[in-house]
């Protein structure tokens, strides 16, 4: 039934969970699994020119925690009988709800999967909820996993 399934992971335990289970439909569909890492915006708040060194930082760092993240995806995809076809992206400068969005659109993937850390009320509302945000917006259907 799937084809090509997207996997938004961010290195977290919920993602990792999210990963778990999209390797395993991966596996039994047959599909191509993407893994996609999505660095925001670089969260400069000041004015006036902004500091190079705090950019590369932030950049550096997001970079090596999207690399452990996809590393994770990966181990479980060659550990699948048989292993899973993957492929890991990495998209900067845009939120993680449009990074997962157009990605799913530009690779045709059938289905997105997503985890969620499960945050209800007040933290749900203050925080948001990327989860939420793709299953608004994306033009696919979306798996979210708790």
């Amino acid at each position: 039934m799937f084809k090509h399934i997207l996997l938004g992971t961010d290195g977290s335990a919920a993602s990792e969970h999210a990963a778990s289970l999209a390797v395993d439909l991966a596996r039994s569909h047959g599909a191509k699994l993407t893994a996609l890492y999505v660095v925001d915006p670089y969260p400069y708040l000041g004015v006036g020119e902004t500091n190079p060194m705090g950019f590369q930082a932030y950049m550096a760092a997001a970079q090596q925690h999207a690399a452990e993240a996809h590393a994770k995806v990966a181990q479980l995809c060659r550990q699948a009988d048989p292993p899973v076809a993957l492929e890991v992206r990495l998209v900067e400068d845009v939120t993680a709800m449009r990074g997962i969005v157009d990605m799913a659109q530009e690779e045709k993937a059938d289905l997105v999967v997503v985890g969620s850390h499960g945050r209800t009320g007040i933290s749900r509302l203050m925080l948001g909820s990327v989860a939420a945000q793709v299953v608004a917006h994306s033009p696919v259907p979306v798996l979210v996993v708790r």
